[in-house]
């Protein structure tokens, strides 16, 4: 009997690696159905959708409490959907607001739970952790300090790599590919996607500021105000195709002109420095080489609370990893036009884009020689059985 997996995925991030999953899953499993919670490419590498990533994410505690009807309706359908659907197991990616309840409901029906790239419990609510270890049959790690983490609980995960390294290996792998000999000669940009594009036909700007209304509002104002006036770069906003244009347009205008980019790997290609909102971008960008600013800010509530809850000293993958600031970080008062256009000034100078390259090749070889997606599916489908 083919095996039926739901998968629950609530943000680009989750999206993006849920469908390479589901393709390696495939892969093993030609045959296994899929169901779930996610966005366009998990749709297009197989799984019916029940409800979309543009109708279940929230940034900060203010904006949850104000979209908890949305939220409280999504729990509902994704209980119904498993129900009627009847799973041998459920992944979980991500996402853990709503994953963990999810996992926790779960459980207690006698579901078997999986969970691929496990919350951020060693950030803020350690006690995550128990939770985990209690609903969660087999758990999936990402970054290289977190078995360690959770075996303070006790607690035996996989640890499979950062599915990143493959993602961007690839997606470099066939650019190059589609590259030819004469486009070669003519695009320095291609010609040296290796090096810390030091060498440029066009040196852009590219502003990263989020995948949620909310971050787009907050963020995106700054860093247009940062970088507007500086001459001799063009400007390209990396735009979410979960953000309407019209909250782009209302804070570009008609000043000063800019372009847009719903591809990001494109878009960090060709890029010479980027100002990038906290997150998996942050990691992305790394990878890419490029030199980066992050930026973070949020509702000063919502600021004022994880203040008090997170317990790391960097919010960004890359530092965190590195274990010391590689990246700036610009942080809720800290971004300002003024301070944001400062830390890209820097970013223009020699010495410094050759320190972070470095940096950058180091963090790569720390994040393991890739394969995670097949890593995790090969352990799954033996966890399923025949």
């Amino acid at each position: 009997m083919n095996k039926k997996l739901y998968i629950i995925a609530g943000e680009p991030s989750g999206d993006l690696h849920g469908g390479h999953l589901v393709e390696a899953l495939k892969r093993q499993d030609p045959q296994m159905q899929f169901r779930g919670f996610g966005g366009p490419k998990m749709a297009k590498a197989g799984v019916d959708l029940d409800q979309t990533i543009d109708r279940l994410s929230f940034m900060g505690f203010s904006e949850v409490i104000r979209h908890l009807p949305v939220i409280l309706s999504n729990f509902r359908l994704a209980k119904k959907a498993i129900r009627d659907y009847k799973p041998d197991a459920i992944i979980y990616i991500d996402f853990p607001g709503f994953n963990m309840r999810m996992a926790r409901w779960a459980a207690r029906h006698g579901y078997r739970n999986f969970y691929y790239i496990a919350p951020q419990a060693w950030a803020w609510k350690e006690r995550r952790a128990l939770d985990l270890k209690k609903y969660i049959d087999e758990l999936f790690c990402i970054l290289p300090f977190e078995k360690s983490f959770f075996a303070r609980f006790d607690y035996e995960v996989h640890y499979v790599g950062h599915p990143l390294v493959d993602i961007i290996k690839n997606y470099r792998q066939a650019q190059k590919a589609s590259v030819s000999v004469n486009q070669i000669g003519t695009h320095p940009d291609l010609a040296n996607s290796d090096d810390s594009h030091a060498v440029r036909s066009e040196k852009i700007i590219a502003l990263l500021p989020g995948s949620r209304r909310q971050e787009v509002s907050k963020i995106l104002p700054v860093q247009l105000k940062a970088v507007r006036e500086i001459p001799g770069y063009r400007i390209v906003i990396g735009k979410s195709p979960h953000v309407p244009q019209s909250i782009y347009d209302s804070i570009v205008g008609h000043q000063h002109p800019v372009s847009y980019d719903e591809d990001t790997y494109a878009l960090l290609s060709n890029a010479y420095i980027a100002c990038v909102a906290s997150g998996t971008a942050t990691l992305e960008t790394a990878l890419f080489k490029v030199p980066e600013v992050v930026c973070f800010k949020g509702s000063q509530i919502s600021y004022y609370i994880a203040r008090r809850l997170i317990k790391v000293p960097y919010i960004s993958l890359v530092n965190l990893i590195m274990n010391k600031e590689v990246v700036r970080e610009l942080i809720q008062d800290a971004l300002s036009a003024s301070g944001l256009r400062k830390e890209v000034m820097e970013l223009t100078q020699n010495l410094k884009r050759k320190e972070l390259t470095k940096q950058y090749i180091e963090l790569e070889e720390k994040l393991g020689v890739g394969g995670a997606a097949e890593k995790t599916a090969n352990i799954m489908i033996s966890k399923l059985g025949s």
